[in-house]
This record gives C-alpha cells, structure tokens and sequence, in this order.
C-alpha cells in the first residue's frame, strides 16, 4: 500500500496570526474565523470524494507544521491489485481480433426475425393430399377403373372446397396456399386431362387446349418465383415454400374456368360408369360435346385475363413477408 503524503493547509495558520493582530476588530475576527471553519469542511468533503484517508497524528508532524490545527496530513490511497499494467505487445491481452470473435458468438446467440411462416395447417395438409391423389387418379383411369378413378376424384372436389372455407374461417390462409392450392387443381386436371385424351373420354384437340394453357401458368409462375426469391438465390430456397416471395391471385374468369373444368373432366370420368340405356335416354353425349365447347372458350379466355391483368401476381416486398410472417406467428400464439 503505497501513500503519498501533501503538505497541510496553511489557511488557519495565517488567520492566526491576523487574529493576534491588536489592530483587528473583534467582526474581522469572527470573519476569519467562520472562514477558517469553511475551509476545513471543504478539506473532509474533498478527502471524503477522492478516497483520501486521514492519518493518524503520530505520523502527520509534518517539519515546520507543528501547529495543532496545522498537523493533519493526507494522503492518497492507490488501488493495489496484482493485475500488472496492460502491455499492448502483451500476447495474453484480447486484442481487436477477439473481442471482434466474442461479439460474433454474442449475436450468433442473439435470435432473429424469422423469415418463414407455418405451412403445417389443416388446409395446407388437405391441399397436400390433393396433390397425392392426382397422379392415383390418371392411373386408374388409364387402366379403366372408373368408378375407383370417380371416388377420388370426388374426394380431391370435397377437400378443395373444405380447404378453402377452413382456411377464411380460422384465418389459417398462407401465401404457400394461394400458389399449392391452384397447382393441386391444375395437377389434377392435368392429368386427368391428359388420362381422358390418351383413352379417348375426350378429344385431343380440348386437351391441347387446357394443357397448353397450364403449362404457360407453369411456366409463368416458375419465372415470377425466382425473380421475387430474396438473395441469395439458391434452389433450396427456390422449393422451400415456407418462404413467401410472390402471391397469386385468381382472376374471376379463372376461377369459373377452373370450377367448368372439374365439372367436365368429372363428367368423362363418370360417364362410363353410366349405363348406355340413361345415356340414350338422356342424351348425355350429345350434352358433353357442348359442355367441351364451352370449356375451350373459357380457357382461352382465363389464359388471356392473366395475360393483361395486373393484380393476377404480386410479388411481396420485405415488409409485407415480414408482416405476414408476424401476423402468422400471432395467430399461433394461444
């Protein structure tokens, strides 16, 4: 412990002597007097802030202070610890290289925005088995089973309808189901399309027509996607559906040409399954071939409306992914 010791305060000395003085008055005493007094309480609440200790008399005479009021001394106290001063060649010492490491490991830990939504929903789990049920179904009807092809069918119908009114109802909707839920039904009427073509339920030409329009949403929707993926553009961020970057929106044409097609390629299917005698009577095929003219012209026309539309797709920016995933999350919450 190392102590520095300062000489006194010869403030009270001088007034002594002033006071001794015949010549002052008894007001000009009190006067140094109540100064002397200010100056020794500034002095102890000096000592006091700075960490100064008083010593004890028998080690503050201080030569030519022999003074009572005169022999208090100080001195500073200084911190010893056995930490030895800091060498900046010291190669123990962190340097800029790791307290940079140390932040990294910090905000390694420190959890950000996701960027990602909940793509497990019910609607988006129906619309998935959708999906499963297509390819089932342009196998049973290219080995004739049509009443097995039929009942499929109408569950991919059901389900594509309870999707819908779970996901308004709940408000489970996600941008990963306005792109899965149309491709689900163009899936399904792809391949029914092309089944009912290669077993001769339809004519080649329709086909030609709705299959030609889908894949030209295909492709579109293929291109829409990658120019809207945040960098960095990889393709297990391309296929990871979680991840919004564009939304499609129906037009209203599309959705009446969507509902007409079901309606036909559910007819070619369950046509066989009906007996010649009901279909004589009824006139059904008579009924089909209109009902494939009218199909032809709404698909053109839906095909054109994406065309020259200009709220069919929307590519999202970072604020609106952001709030979507945020208004996700609190939906999740209980």
């Amino acid at each position: 412990m190392l102590a520095i010791r300062l000489l006194p305060f010869r403030a009270t000395q001088g007034s002594k002597v002033l006071r001794g003085s015949a010549h002052l008055s008894l007001q000009q005493q009190g006067a140094l007097r109540i100064r002397d007094q200010f100056r020794s309480r500034c002095i102890s609440t000096s000592t006091q802030s700075l960490g100064l200790v008083r010593l004890p008399a028998s080690q503050s005479r201080v030569r030519g202070c022999q003074t009572p009021s005169t022999r208090t001394s100080f001195f500073i106290r200084r911190w010893s610890t056995s930490k030895k001063p800091e060498d900046p060649k010291d190669p123990k010492e962190p340097g800029p290289k790791t307290l940079s490491t140390a932040t990294k490991q910090i905000l390694s830990k420190i959890p950000l925005k996701s960027s990602h939504e909940n793509i497990y929903t019910v609607p988006n789990i129906l619309t998935f088995s959708r999906l499963v049920a297509a390819p089932v179904v342009g196998y049973l009807l290219v080995h004739n089973y049509h009443a097995a092809a039929l009942s499929l069918f109408a569950y991919a119908g059901i389900t594509d309808l309870v999707d819908g009114w779970i996901a308004r109802k709940y408000q489970l909707q996600t941008v990963v189901g306005t792109i899965i839920d149309p491709m689900a039904d163009k899936l399904l009427m792809t391949i029914g399309v092309a089944c009912l073509a290669v077993n001769g339920s339809l004519p080649v030409w329709l086909a030609v027509i709705i299959l030609g329009r889908d894949i030209g949403l295909a492709i579109s929707a293929i291109y829409y996607r990658w120019i809207s993926l945040p960098p960095p553009k990889t393709m297990a961020r391309y296929w990871d559906f979680s991840l919004p970057s564009a939304e499609v929106k129906p037009t209203e044409i599309s959705k009446i040409n969507t509902a007409l097609q079901l309606v036909l390629v559910g007819s070619a299917i369950a046509l066989p399954v009906v007996p010649e005698a009901s279909v004589s009577a009824w006139h059904l095929s008579e009924a089909m071939t209109a009902f494939q003219y009218l199909v032809a012209g709404t698909t053109i026309w839906s095909g054109l409306s994406y065309v020259f539309s200009n709220n069919a797709v929307k590519i999202l920016s970072k604020e609106e992914v952001q709030k979507r995933i945020a208004q996700a999350a609190a939906k999740r919450k209980p």
